[in-house]
């Protein structure tokens, strides 16, 4: 009997022990559970503590990328000394720079509104590894690091701009200049098609009311369909008083473009018959009281009245002869064109862009706006025209036509004005 209470006893020890060790495990495991929580939001806690938040921004924000770029466009008294002179670079890598931009001839002026573009390499001592300059809307040109890091490689690249044909027409209600801003057309084609017609039209005199205009001329639009640049007319016709003076764009010989008429006939002449539009004549040619000295004397010239800022345009192609004060006249510009012809345009507010004794000028090509400088009594351009070393009436002057297409060339232009014509219609199908 005793020994089989003791075998008993031994038999059920075993699960006393398998208990007992279930216990320890229990509790171990609930006690490591608790410890991990608590310090699990220890660590939270001090995550959410608002003096580490701080700290961590300020350290985050001190922190420069590698690589960054900086966007510029020039104003009004830029220089490329003082544009380069403002990047957070050493002074050796600013020469380098500088001489970069100066040998290329494209960029030998800079103007207003001129796109630049900077990378850098933030952790190198030669910062920029790559800087873009626009040289107009349609083109830029790219400059890219050497291994070196103390020169630069330049490459004209030709932006990808998708070009379209524009075609327009109004009635003339008060000013052709107006009409054509009432249609969104860019100042810079006004310009064209006031100097093309300007050989052979007075637009102070010559336009009435309701005369019409039509006109097609070249766009450049962006990625985002946006009008970025325009081009070239294409054609243009201007009816006055029922009569259409319409013009071709034709090239008669290679990188040789002119307007041609219907018949085939130059429009260009040596000289525009007014060199302004959207002025009024205000005083003609001939013996007058003048309004400041109060008496009777010879004027020279003619005058044009118009808002001060008007753009005026050098009648021909010539030479600048002076460019600066001219007493009474005030703020002037005189041009030679040739043997027999010259120019002078007076009480200019401001020279052009570039104007100066002895550069060129083309036909066209604005060489200042009109102000009341000198002896005058309110804003007017003072327009003369020198023939042979006499100052004789500008509206009565009589010029040869420019060439005349002929043989080969004559069949060739009627072809591509038969083109243009059927581009007119397509483009006027379209609109409507």
């Amino acid at each position: 009997m005793k020994y089989f209470k003791l075998n008993n006893y031994k038999d059920y020890s075993i699960f006393f022990w398998i208990i007992l060790v279930s216990i320890i495990g229990i509790t171990i495991t609930t006690i490591y559970t608790t410890n991990k929580e608590v310090e699990a939001q220890k660590i939270k806690g001090t995550l959410d503590n608002i003096y580490l938040k701080k700290i961590t921004k300020e350290i985050t924000n001190s922190l420069e990328p590698r690589y960054s770029s900086l966007d510029y466009v020039s104003r009004s008294g830029d220089t490329y000394q003082s544009i380069v002179d403002s990047l957070n670079i050493i002074k050796e890598e600013k020469k380098i720079l500088l001489e970069s931009i100066l040998k290329e001839k494209s960029l030998k002026i800079l103007r207003t509104n001129q796109k630049f573009t900077f990378k850098f390499d933030n952790m190198t001592k030669f910062k920029i590894i790559e800087f873009k300059i626009e040289t107009d809307k349609k083109n830029e040109i790219i400059f890219t690091s050497s291994n070196t890091k103390n020169s630069f490689t330049s490459k004209k690249i030709k932006k990808n701009f998708k070009k379209r044909l524009v075609y327009k027409e109004t009635s003339i209600i008060d000013s052709l200049y107006n009409s054509a801003i009432n249609l969104k057309i860019s100042p810079n084609i006004i310009i064209e098609f006031a100097r093309l017609y300007g050989f052979q039209v007075d637009f102070q005199r010559d336009i009435w009311k309701d005369d019409s205009f039509q006109i097609i001329y070249e766009e450049y639009l962006n990625d985002k369909n946006q009008t970025v640049d325009t081009g070239e007319i294409i054609f243009a016709n201007l009816n006055l008083q029922n009569n259409d003076l319409q013009l071709y764009k034709y090239e008669y010989e290679k990188n040789k473009v002119d307007y041609f008429d219907e018949n085939g006939k130059s429009i260009k002449k040596t000289l525009m018959k007014t060199p302004i539009n959207g002025a009024r004549l205000s005083s003609s040619y001939g013996k007058r009281k003048h309004p400041i000295l109060g008496y009777t004397k010879m004027h020279t010239g003619t005058d044009f009245a118009a808002p001060t800022g008007t753009p005026i345009m050098a009648s021909g192609d010539g030479k600048v002869m002076k460019a600066g004060w001219c007493g009474g006249g005030g703020k002037c510009v005189k041009i030679k064109h040739n043997k027999t012809y010259q120019t002078v345009y007076a009480h200019m507010s401001k020279f052009g862009r570039g104007i100066k004794k002895g550069v060129r000028v083309k036909q066209g090509q604005i060489i200042g706006y009109v102000g009341s400088t000198g002896m005058s009594t309110g804003p007017h351009l003072h327009y003369e025209v020198i023939e042979n070393g006499r100052k004789i009436n500008s509206q009565k002057l009589r010029l040869p036509s420019g060439k005349i297409l002929k043989g080969e060339d004559r069949k060739k232009f009627e072809v591509t004005k038969i083109k243009i014509d059927v581009l007119k219609s397509n483009l006027i199908t379209k609109d409507n």
